[in-house]
């Protein structure tokens, strides 16, 4: 199964190809076409986070006022995310989708004939960083260290863009997080074929702007509505969740 997929990508990624006159620009054209048709579910995965972010003050009192019964904690939960028709893992869906193809893209990647490149600028798509210093040098290299830093540095900027709409308490762990993330793919990418880092920093690129035209608006939509929702059955959306002292537990008589 997976080697008929990973035939059926690599039939693609020649037919665009053979009509561009260019892998490099293949690889994009790939990626812009897989960013069209999951559209649809990054809307509702942006959806999805934006009403968690207007109902968690309501799921922190909850964790707090059962944080000594994981298993009523558990349900009340389950009961919660029911009652306002929210599934925790939405917004995961677009990620897993993609995942065959970037995996995928690694075993094509190899599958390149040799020679091919990006316009000029990349000479090998098949090559890695670590692969193009040890045959060419740093200075030659020079590009697909380009390619690596941008691969980092695109990861960080949608979770410092997300990070806007957090709770101050939230923002600078997220920040952090996607600080180390960040450096965690220059170092996973160092090794990884041109092709899929161009694949990647494209679809990052389409990810900012995207978010930059669309995703605060349907944020901004969402939380709105779920928070007018919540005010018209009473509930307080501003609630400062204070953790209770754990009470000293009585020590045995011996």
């Amino acid at each position: 199964m997976w080697d008929w997929f990973i035939n059926f990508l690599y039939a693609i990624l020649e037919g665009i190809a053979g009509w561009c006159g260019d892998w490099g620009v293949a690889v994009i054209i790939l990626t812009i076409i897989i960013r069209i048709i999951i559209m649809p579910l990054m809307t509702k995965s942006t959806a999805s986070s934006a009403k968690m972010q207007a109902l968690q003050p309501m799921m922190k009192e909850i964790q707090q006022k059962y944080a000594d019964d994981p298993e009523r904690q558990a349900k009340e939960m389950q009961k919660f995310y029911a009652e306002n028709k929210f599934n925790p893992l939405g917004g995961c869906l677009p990620m897993i989708v993609q995942m065959p193809i970037f995996f995928g893209l690694f075993s094509v990647a190899k599958m390149v004939p040799e020679g091919q490149g990006f316009l000029n600028i990349v000479p090998e798509l098949s090559e890695s960083v670590s692969t193009a210093i040890a045959t060419t040098g740093v200075t030659n290299a020079f590009i697909y260290i380009v390619l690596v830093v941008a691969f980092g540095v695109l990861t960080l900027i949608p979770m410092v863009m997300n990070a806007k709409n957090m709770p101050e308490d939230q923002r600078r762990s997220s920040l952090y997080m996607g600080i180390a993330m960040a450096v965690m793919m220059v170092w996973v990418g160092w090794k990884l074929p041109a092709a899929v880092i161009l694949y990647y920093d494209a679809s990052a690129i389409w990810q900012v702007v995207q978010q930059k035209v669309v995703t605060q608006r349907v944020t901004d939509k969402v939380k709105a509505e779920t928070e007018e929702k919540l005010a018209a059955q009473g509930v307080d959306t501003k609630i400062e969740v204070v953790r209770r002292e754990k009470k000293a537990r009585p020590h045995k008589k011996h």
